[in-house]
């Protein structure tokens, strides 16, 4: 049995990463082609969870993120961009990004979308420089039927959020840590 220094371990997860990230469309640039993944997504979404379309409708805002990589082995981060639509008008772009460490080892890509239920929420995100999810956000998982609780829907939480389309070999997908940044597609 081979013993694996820690160069070649940071090695491994650097090339890891920016192997997962290739597909992500880090390197693309253009609103038009980040508005058309938010458009697919948010129909891929509203058609397979129909209530979503009732948390949308009384949400003040969404935070559309059609793809995030996730990778780790030891150390491991994700990364994704989207689109916050307010009245389904796209009025920004942001990238998510969170670095991790500990026992993990694999990649996996997945969507998720912000719901921001309150006014003040939605102005929190847009004010600040680099957001994350706090613990007053209440995670929804739809289930294998296609819906979404009506806990979820009637939920006084100021931020919901919803994490679908999970492919890949890490087991779940979390937000937590993760950071949003206001960026220029």
């Amino acid at each position: 049995m081979t013993m694996i220094s820690r160069r070649n371990l940071l090695a491994m997860s650097g090339a890891g990463l920016t192997l997962a990230a290739c597909g992500n469309g880090i390197g693309s640039t253009g609103a038009a082609k980040l508005d058309a993944r938010v458009d697919a997504t948010r129909n891929y979404l509203l058609t397979k969870f129909p209530g979503t379309s009732d948390l949308e409708a009384k949400s003040v805002g969404v935070l559309w993120m059609p793809l995030v990589t996730e990778a780790g082995f030891g150390f491991g981060g994700s990364f994704g961009r989207g689109a916050l639509r307010i009245n389904n008008v796209t009025v920004d772009y942001y990238a998510a990004a969170a670095a991790s460490f500990g026992l993990q080892i694999g990649a996996q890509q997945y969507a998720h979308a912000l719901f921001f239920m309150t006014p003040e929420a939605l102005a929190d995100f847009r004010s600040s420089d680099g957001w994350q999810l706090g613990a007053d956000a209440r995670y929804a998982l739809p289930d294998r039927g296609g819906a979404i609780a009506a806990s979820t829907l009637t939920s006084t939480a100021p931020v919901i959020a919803l994490v679908f389309g999970q492919a890949g070999l890490i087991a779940g997908a979390s937000l937590a840590g993760t950071k949003y940044t206001r960026v220029i597609p």
